[in-house]
This record gives structure tokens, C-alpha cells and sequence, in this order.
């Protein structure tokens, strides 16, 4: 049986919407899903993505996405082993495969009633089902900026990192609880530091002079995927909304990393 999501509160928030130069009144909404997870339920919208020469403007559909890394306790929610070699419950999964990040999603969806996104065989996604998959490279970005047009969510000024990332400054070494440092202004926590996240994305380094400009899913062959945000090993330089990254081990159990997780996302029906 399909499982209702139930609002919990509805924050309304004014954001400059980079089209343009004009400004929309748009909502972001926090949500609790049937299984109980928290996720965050995003307007479409236009932004620029990327930063120099890679800058270019995106459209996007609405969707939701979850406010916290996925946990060990989601994890193991879904009867699934957890892998991860900083152990805590409220601790994000790490040590993951893409491809595992993927069935997670798949898992969560039937949990839920939905339709899984993901082809089991192929990997290929299935974009109009209504299951959780992970962020396009697009979403991320635009989570991730919230609004802002700066280096960082937060603005410019990098003395403030301590405030929201979880980075080799102050980590002690090791993963956090999620959402142990503030979110941005749409309320997702860690979208910077503690473990960096997969997207759905296949990697091109100059996919962006070509891709379009509407709900862009990334090139159509490659050998590694998308990596976003940075992770708790990480020193101030590999942050920022725009930055990029990639790894190979997206079914490769023999070079997992305990800097690697990731947060789903769903298209807001």
C-alpha cells in the first residue's frame, strides 16, 4: 500500500532566481515521507550552474531530496548490511558502491509503494518513475546553492566553514552525526563535508558546452560518476557549490572509500 507523505511545516522563503534578473516567491517545504525520513521538497527553478567558464544557466523541474546524508540507521531501515567503517547510527553510510547507493534507492522505493528507478541489469534510470534515485549533478548544485550565487552557500568568507562543514579541520578524523554543523538556507545539512555524495551523473569534464539547459542527467557513457560536496578528509579547497569531482569504484568492492555517501532524491508528484 502506498504510503502518504505527511507534511511537517511549511517555511516560505524569498530567493533571487537567476533568470533574468528577476524575483519569484517560491516555497520549500519539509516533509516526513511513510517510512519516516526527512526530506526537503524543492521548487523548479532557473539558476546558474557552475562557475568561469563552465558558467551556464539550468532549468529545473521540482523535486524533493532528502535533508540529511543517509544515515547507518536508514540504512539498516531497509535490512541492508551497513558497510560504513565509522560506525554510528546517526552517522552517514560511507564505504559504498555506486551501484549500492542505487539499490538502496530501489529498496526505499518499494519500501514506500513506489516505482523503483533503477534497472538492476543496466543501471540506466528510469527518470518518470516516482521511486528515490540519486541527485542529477544539476539538483545537487542547485540544493546545494539554495538560493545563492556565491563560492559557498554561506557566502564568500571561508572563516565561516567551520559553522556548517564537516572538513579535515574538525573532524578528528572521522565522520560525524549528520547534520552536526548548520544547513543552508532550505534547511539540508552536510551538503558540504562529511562524506562527499554520488550523483546519478555519468563524469565528463566538458559535458557542460553541450549538455541542455533543461534537466540536464549528464553524458551517456563514461567510466566514473559524479562526486559532490567533499568529505570530512578534505581541506577548504575542495568546497564550494560548484565544485566537481569523480571516482571510479562504482561497483569495485575492493577500493570503497570511507569518504563516499550520498542522499537521495524524487520527483515531486
Amino acid at each position: 500500500m502506498k504510503k502518504i507523505i505527511t507534511i511537517l511545516s511549511i517555511t516560505a522563503v524569498i530567493l533571487a532566481v537567476l533568470s533574468c534578473g528577476k524575483k519569484s516567491d517560491t516555497t520549500v517545504k519539509e516533509i516526513k515521507t511513510g517510512s519516516g525520513i526527512e526530506m526537503v521538497s524543492l521548487p523548479g527553478g532557473e539558476f546558474t550552474m557552475g562557475e568561469g567558464a563552465d558558467a551556464h544557466q539550468v532549468k529545473l523541474s521540482p523535486f524533493l531530496i532528502d535533508k540529511y546524508e543517509v544515515t547507518q540507521e536508514m540504512f539498516k531501515q531497509i535490512e541492508l548490511p551497513n558497510p560504513s567503517h565509522f560506525k554510528g547510527d546517526k552517522n552517514p553510510v560511507e564505504m559504498i558502491a555506486w551501484v549500492n547507493a542505487a539499490v538502496y534507492c530501489n529498496e526505499r522505493s518499494l519500501e514506500e509503494g513506489l516505482v523503483p528507478c533503477y534497472n538492476e541489469d543496466t543501471w540506466e534510470c528510469n527518470f518518470d518513475a516516482n521511486g528515490y534515485r540519486l541527485p542529477t549533478e544539476a539538483e545537487w548544485e542547485y540544493a546545494a546553492r539554495a538560493g545563492s550565487k556565491e563560492k559557498y552557500f554561506f557566502g564568500n568568507d571561508q572563516k565561516n566553514m567551520k559553522n556548517y562543514v564537516i572538513y579535515s579541520r574538525n573532524s578528528s578524523g572521522k565522520t560525524a552525526p549528520a547534520g552536526s554543523r548548520k544547513p543552508n538556507a532550505w534547511g539540508l545539512y552536510d551538503m558540504y563535508g562529511n562524506v562527499a555524495e554520488w550523483c546519478n551523473d555519468i563524469y565528463s569534464a566538458d559535458y557542460y558546452k553541450s549538455s541542455p539547459s533543461t534537466d540536464p542527467r549528464g553524458p551517456k557513457e563514461g567510466k566514473e560518476r559524479v562526486l559532490r560536496g567533499g568529505s570530512w578528509n578534505d581541506s577548504e579547497e575542495s568546497f564550494g557549490s560548484a565544485v566537481r569531482a569523480m571516482d571510479g569504484s562504482i561497483n569495485d568492492a575492493c577500493i570503497l572509500r570511507d569518504t563516499i555517501g550520498f542522499r537521495a532524491v524524487r520527483r515531486a508528484d
